[in-house]
Formats: structure tokens, C-alpha cells, sequence
């Protein structure tokens, strides 16, 4: 590419500020994702300008046809980004041979805490705002050798009633909260409970069109799009394995990203050979309130629905409060709720019958002559006081509590909304720690279409871990994944509550009085730890200091050679702090994240006898 072009380009870009951060940084992938979401604006302003109408468009028919792949081909060129952090990147050898920054579909996306476009911090050290990829890592499919190894674990501790944070060395088969990267952890999983899971709830990162200050998660959740694609197909194709072949998979999401992330799951669950396999999506009404800011009020997000095979079945949902107030009759037998005979649509059968006025009626009834009979035997008619004379028969609340109802597609906030989500977790922590937390309804009517007791449920986006509360509290075994400090202040946190007895969310449903234990563990840091320390840096110092140490332990990328890489020479003084930070990010081996369970034994990680003890008893083989 020419430079008068890429200066062309860029002068054109110039005249939208969507393009360029307050420093004046050029935010390609924000250009790319315009491009390929064809922005009306960005195409405008690109067809305006001769040269890049020339370069971009093509005549048929007398149409101009916008070529929005070659525009990508150029915008992630690295010649199109010829500043000083990209100049060193090429100096020392730090790039794709090829000279392309976009990844192909089978890419591996790690994602770390902090991902990309305006970033919001707050659940670090320091509040942080970014206005481009930093820890957001793509690898692709020739880059992966090492990364999806089962991990070792660390710091088991079992947690109960009687005891807190006991450590052992035996794993025997008790519920588990792992602290780590969710795609390390899930590949570390599948040894041992590929094909045994009945449930995987997920609420993932939301995608957004607008960004958002935050959503379900502490932590950002405005993906650009792609990346936020392959974020979700790389775990949930993983996911998918380890459900057992009559597991469901339910899954929340947002109106923006719902239509997206259905296409993406339609292909893992293989529903074009296999329609039954997605079960359906249900609307649910997540705000007690309506907004009455702008021109259209936003008040519903959707559960997705999906199975293995066509083996698995969805359970009834206990009778909502609503439901149970429609049994407002009562006999010697206990409540009840009228049910009708006679229909005029649905009716079949054809008999005389005689009201207590006298009157004669001949039907449809929805019952034969023997069925009624038996029902006037057994005192199951209701006959109205007043009104019309026309029987009923009786459906006995203690009969419909033990049945229960078949689901639909609407759940509406008598199935719990964000706000008492929220306010579930105030009541616990004093503060809403968790703005839009998913209430213990919710989650209670999810397990309860999908699980029985004893039945295995996996959440590998733990959050505020309301998954492994309300699984706790209907006797469901569990498993909760969380890369983020919090899971020890929030999610152990409040399963230490609810074996304690806590008398929030459903609690006084389901009778709860406390007891069970879990075990809490983490995947051993390698590179990771040096991920974390890239992360809290705050000046020039530190970050010669972390180069150093990672300079020592051998394990960074092979792309580059660490010769010519020099924290002194003035090509790296001129990069600003955020480039150096996301120099060191790039120069980390994302294959050694974590220390693989085949190295347990190398006495050059120091894997402690108490974790090897584990890990292995983990993994079955001790």
C-alpha cells in the first residue's frame, strides 16, 4: 500500500472521532468493525473522497459496491500503522509474517479481565479507562500447542459449616469453585467430567451495539464483535463435551447479541441436522421498571435453551406464587382450583347431565359419561353457587405442587428480575456489589427444568455466584468457574453464607437450613502471574523490572528474539507506558499461563507435595 494512500485514508478517518482516542491514537479495529457492519457514515465519507472511491468502490451496473474486505485487508495492514509501537514490533521481529492482525474463525481468544474498546477498571488496584485491545489475546490455531492442557491446581481448601478453608490434599468428588482463566479451566475439566454434566447455565459477557458502563459482570463487557464471537465459540464448544448426553445448556443474553450468539450455538448443537436440538428461548422480564429515557424502553433479555441430543427432556417449573393464588376453592381434600368440563371447542363427548336447579345439559364434555361419573362419586365436581349451573371439575393444589407446570416462553418479573438480583446480594454483602446480578428465582426455575437433585450443574462464569448459591440450596452438585480476585470476597464468600443457613432468595421456598461443604482451588500461575503484574504497573521502573523477571524465566514468545529487545535503548524509552505494558503482554508464551498437569513433576515449577497431592487425586490417578 502506497503511503499517500494510508495517508489518504487516515486524513478521510479524521472526520469521525468514533476513529481516534482523546490522545489522538487511530482505533483501528474500532475502523474495522465499522467496515464490516458496512457504518453508512464511515462508507460515506470513503465514496466522498476520489481516492479512496476509487480504491474502494466498484462500479456494477452503475451501483458502487463498497469492498469492505479490502478495505479490512488494508486497515489491518502493518503498514497502515506505522507508529513507534508498531515500528518496534517490527524491529524486533514481534509480528505476523504475513503483516495481518486479524485472526481466522478458529482462532483461540483468551480474553483477560480487561478487554478491549473503552475499558472500565474499578475491580483492580486502580481504576483504569483504554481505548484499544490490551489484555484481550487472540492465538491462532498454529500458535496452540500447549494452551488447552489439562492445568495443575493450587491452595485446595475445603469450606463448611464446621470448618473454613481447611487444606487438602484429596479431591473426592465434592463441589468445586476454581479460580482461572474459564477456557483453561474448562479444558482442564474435560478429563474428568467430559459427558457428566445435566446443566451449564452461562451468563456471559453481554454484547453491546453502545458501550456500557458495565453489565452482569464487574468487569467490561464491550467486546468488539468478532472478538466477543470467538470468546463464546471457544468455550462453548468445549462446553458441549462435557455435558452428559441428556445435559442442557441454558444460556442468557441481551437483545444485541442474542440473534449472533443463537447462529453460533445452532452450529455447535448441530441444529441444522438435529432441529430438536435447540429447545427454544424464553423472554424473561429482568426490570421491575421501565425507562422513560429516549423513544423505545428495553425490559426483557433471553434464555437460551439447548441439548445434546433429543434424549433430553425439560422438567415442570415449581408453581409460581401467582399460580398458587389461583387455588382459591377448598374442600375436604385441601385447595383447589375449578377446571372445565364443558367446552365448546375442545369437547368430544356427548351425555345428558342434570344441575342441582334442575337444568339439562348435553355437552361437549372433555370427559366421557364413566370419567364424569366417577368424578360425582368422588365428590370432583364443583358446582358454582351463583351464575350458571355448569359442573367444574377439581384440580387439588397438593396434586399440581407434586407435577408442577411445563415452561413457556415468557417468564415475566414473577420469576425475578436484576433489580432483586441486586438487592439479593445487598442483603448479604451490605452493598450492591453486583449492579445487575441474576436473581435466585431465575436461577431456581432454570435448575428446576433442567436438573433434579444430585445432578451436576457447571457455571463457568461464576460472577456473584448465584448459580452455586441456589444449586447449593436444591441439592444440586456444582462446579463454579471465576478468573477474578472477587471470587473469594463474593462467590465463597456467599456460599460460606449458605451453608449458614441464610434465609435470602429462595431460600424459604425450598426450606433451606444450611449444611454441605465445597472445595475452593486455583490453576498454578506461570505466565499469568506476570499477566497480573503487567496489569497493576504504574511506571517506567516497574515495568524494566517485570521484563527482567520474565527475561529470566525463559518463558516468553518464540516470535521474537529477546537479544534485541533492550529497556534502555531510547527506541523503547519512546514508547508511552500503555505501549510498553502492551509490548510485554505480546512478548509473554500464552501456552504457559498456567503449568500444565505434565509438568506437575518438573522441579523447575515447584509444585508443592500438598498440590501435587491434589491435583492428581483431581485427575484420578492417586
Amino acid at each position: 500500500m502506497s503511503a499517500n494512500l494510508y495517508e489518504n485514508v487516515k486524513s478521510v478517518l479524521q472526520q469521525d472521532e468514533r476513529f481516534f482516542s482523546k490522545n489522538g491514537e487511530l482505533l483501528r479495529n474500532a475502523v474495522y468493525e465499522a467496515a464490516m457492519k458496512m457504518d453508512p457514515k464511515l462508507i460515506k465519507m470513503l465514496f466522498e473522497n476520489e481516492e479512496t472511491r476509487a480504491r474502494f468502490f466498484t462500479d456494477v451496473d452503475g451501483i458502487a459496491v463498497f469492498d469492505k474486505v479490502g478495505f479490512g485487508w488494508v486497515v489491518n495492514n502493518r503498514e497502515f500503522l506505522p507508529d513507534s509501537y508498531t515500528r518496534y514490533k517490527n524491529k524486533i521481529g514481534l509480528v505476523d509474517g504475513k503483516g495481518d492482525f486479524i485472526s481466522t474463525s478458529n482462532d483461540v481468544e483468551l480474553v483477560f479481565p480487561y478487554k478491549d474498546c473503552v475499558l472500565e477498571g474499578g475491580q483492580t488496584k486502580e481504576d483504569q479507562k483504554r481505548s484499544e485491545i490490551f489484555y484481550n489475546t487472540t492465538l491462532a490455531p498454529d500458535e496452540v500447542d500447549r494452551l488447552l492442557s489439562p492445568k495443575v491446581l493450587t491452595n485446595a481448601r475445603m469450606y463448611s459449616v464446621e470448618s473454613e478453608g481447611v487444606k487438602v490434599t484429596n479431591y473426592n468428588g465434592e463441589n468445586l469453585i476454581i479460580k482461572g482463566n474459564n477456557l483453561l479451566v474448562l479444558s482442564s475439566l474435560l478429563p474428568e467430567f467430559e459427558g457428566q454434566i445435566k446443566c451449564i447455565f452461562s451468563d456471559p459477557p453481554y454484547y453491546f451495539k453502545k458501550n456500557k458502563a458495565d453489565d452482569a459482570f464487574k468487569y467490561n463487557s464491550n467486546f468488539h464483535f468478532s472478538t466477543w464471537l470467538t470468546f463464546c465459540k471457544n468455550r462453548f464448544q468445549i462446553a458441549k463435551k462435557l455435558l452428559s448426553d441428556d445435559g442442557i445448556l441454558a444460556l442468557t443474553i441481551g437483545v444485541d447479541g442474542y440473534s449472533h450468539i443463537k447462529i453460533l450455538l445452532d452450529e455447535i448443537f448441530d441444529v441444522a441436522v438435529n432441529p430438536s436440538n435447540y429447545i427454544g428461548t424464553i423472554t424473561w422480564r429482568k426490570t421491575d421498571n421501565q425507562s422513560n429515557i429516549g423513544y423505545f424502553s428495553n425490559v426483557i433479555d433471553y434464555v437460551l435453551l439447548y441439548r445434546k441430543n433429543s434424549t433430553a427432556c425439560l422438567y415442570n417449573l415449581p408453581l409460581s406464587d401467582k399460580a398458587i393464588k389461583e387455588y382459591s376453592y377448598e374442600d375436604e381434600n385441601g385447595k383447589y382450583r375449578r377446571s372445565n368440563l364443558l367446552d365448546l371447542t375442545r369437547g368430544r363427548n356427548y351425555f345428558d347431565v342434570f344441575t342441582p336447579d334442575g337444568s339439562k345439559l348435553t355437552g361437549p364434555w372433555m370427559v366421557t359419561k364413566e370419567e364424569f361419573d366417577k368424578l360425582v362419586r368422588d365428590n370432583g365436581i364443583h358446582w358454582p353457587e351463583s351464575g350458571y349451573q355448569i359442573p367444574y371439575g377439581k384440580t387439588y393444589l397438593k396434586d399440581s405442587l407434586e407435577k408442577g407446570q411445563i415452561t413457556s416462553d415468557f417468564w415475566d418479573g414473577s420469576y425475578g428480575t436484576n433489580q432483586r438480583g441486586a438487592d439479593e446480594i445487598k442483603e448479604l454483602f451490605g452493598e450492591r456489589a453486583f449492579p445487575f446480578a441474576k436473581p435466585e428465582q431465575l436461577m431456581m426455575n432454570i435448575l428446576s427444568i433442567a436438573t433434579k437433585e444430585n445432578d451436576l450443574v457447571l457455571d463457568f462464569c461464576l460472577g456473584s455466584a448465584t448459580t452455586c448459591a441456589v444449586a447449593h440450596k436444591m441439592k444440586r452438585r456444582y462446579i463454579g468457574v471465576e478468573q477474578m480476585d472477587y471470587i473469594k470476597d463474593l462467590a465463597v464468600e456467599r456460599l460460606l453464607k449458605v451453608m449458614k443457613g441464610e434465609q435470602g432468595g429462595i431460600s424459604k421456598y425450598v426450606n433451606w437450613r444450611g449444611g454441605g461443604s465445597f472445595v475452593y482451588c486455583e490453576l498454578v500461575k506461570l505466565n499469568q502471574k506476570y499477566v497480573d503484574y503487567i496489569q497493576d504497573a504504574n511506571d517506567d521502573k516497574t515495568i524494566t523490572k517485570i521484563w527482567e523477571e520474565m527475561l529470566s524465566t525463559g518463558f516468553i514468545s518464540s516470535k521474537v528474539n529477546p537479544k534485541n529487545i533492550d529497556p534502555n535503548t531510547n527506541d523503547f524509552k519512546a514508547l508511552s507506558l500503555e505501549n510498553k505494558k502492551r509490548l510485554l503482554m505480546e512478548l509473554l508464551d500464552m501456552n504457559q499461563l498456567y503449568v500444565n498437569y505434565c509438568d506437575i513433576d518438573d522441579e523447575d515449577f515447584g509444585i508443592s507435595e500438598a498440590d501435587k497431592a491434589f491435583t492428581k487425586s483431581f485427575y484420578g490417578e492417586e
